[in-house]
């Protein structure tokens, strides 16, 4: 299971009956989360799990108001999450999500004291995805052009949204939220709005080019409806293209690589991370192209190859 899938199967039960009560308080966090934080709707369903299921928890404790929730209950609530095998990157997360949900609550006077300051964390194990090597890379998306030998639209469409994928290194979401105007197609960069509607500057080159003009020129408008609006990627209805599509796309035509990991999405964006650095570019460019707030996130997300520190050890030390 993917850490996506994960986030979501893992992230507390949907169907479990909130007290009116906490039900509200759930409603104000929802609405704190999307419009004063502005994450990404993914990143909501995910908060929004982990906090359901500790007021679920808190609940069944017999704590019926935000002031109950103590140390102890979330203590008790993620050694409950322990033993029912969930995994320590989930813990964490959880954790996380704790700890921000308390923080919330005492600065909006719901509750006096924060529980969550003095709640530890999991350590994560920070396992790297496998990635693709540039020629899978060129096979995928040699692969998205024999299954659009037919010239259709979607399958115009499909070669241009793996292109940029990997040239830019985006997340899913950033991906599929890009409207035409986005795009500077002379100096080859697109605005993509990140995590906290942060917005960076993105350089594509010229294959990734090529593909979105033949998408905007040729297949885009074979698709086009008066609900498309401004978005650059179309599903086949003519709405917005969705994430779902886009992880499925990457997984179907991953599967006519012979050899190639099955990934999706992300470890496109995690391999174009690790194509840069093995080519020579600086972390500080490659934190800046991702996206990341924090160095310290490029440095764990990112691998430099044996193969490249043997070379850059023998090209620089005095003695190799």
């Amino acid at each position: 299971m993917s850490a996506d899938q994960e986030a979501e199967a893992e992230g507390g039960s949907a169907d479990a009956e909130l007290s009116e009560a906490y039900a509200a308080l759930l409603g104000d966090y929802e609405r704190h989360l999307s419009a004063e934080r502005g994450l990404s709707d993914h990143t909501v369903r995910a908060y929004l799990g982990d906090v359901r299921s500790l007021l679920d928890h808190a609940g069944r404790m017999g704590r019926t108001d935000p002031e109950g929730i103590d140390l102890r209950t979330l203590r008790s609530w993620l050694a409950k999450q322990q033993t029912t095998g969930h995994s320590r990157t989930t813990l964490a997360r959880r954790a996380t999500a704790a700890r921000v949900f308390c923080g919330w609550l005492v600065r909006t006077g719901r509750a006096q004291v924060d529980a969550g300051a003095a709640l530890g964390s999991p350590k994560a194990h920070r396992t790297l995805p496998p990635v693709l090597r540039p020629d899978e890379v060129e096979s995928l998306i040699a692969a998205a052009i024999a299954a659009a030998e037919d010239g259709t639209a979607v399958g115009m469409r499909d070669i241009a949204v793996l292109e940029m994928l990997y040239a830019t290194g985006s997340r899913v979401g950033e991906l599929v939220g890009l409207d035409l105007d986005d795009v500077d197609y002379e100096r080859r960069v697109v605005r993509v709005l990140g995590k906290g509607r942060k917005e960076r500057m993105v350089p594509f080159g010229g294959p990734a080019a090529r593909a979105l003009d033949r998408w905007i020129v040729r297949g885009r408008p074979q698709l086009v409806t008066e609900s498309s609006g401004p978005a650059l990627f179309l599903g086949a209805r003519g709405g917005r293209l969705d994430q779902r599509a886009v992880r499925t796309l990457v997984h179907r035509r991953l599967a006519d690589v012979p050899g190639a990991p099955d990934l999706g999405p992300h470890g496109l964006r995690h391999s174009t991370a690790t194509h840069l650095l093995e080519g020579g570019a600086d972390l500080r460019s490659v934190q800046e192209l991702l996206g990341h707030a924090s160095l310290a996130t490029t440095q764990i997300y990112t691998h430099v190859s044996s193969d490249r520190l043997r070379k850059a050890y023998r090209q620089a030390h005095p003695r190799a």
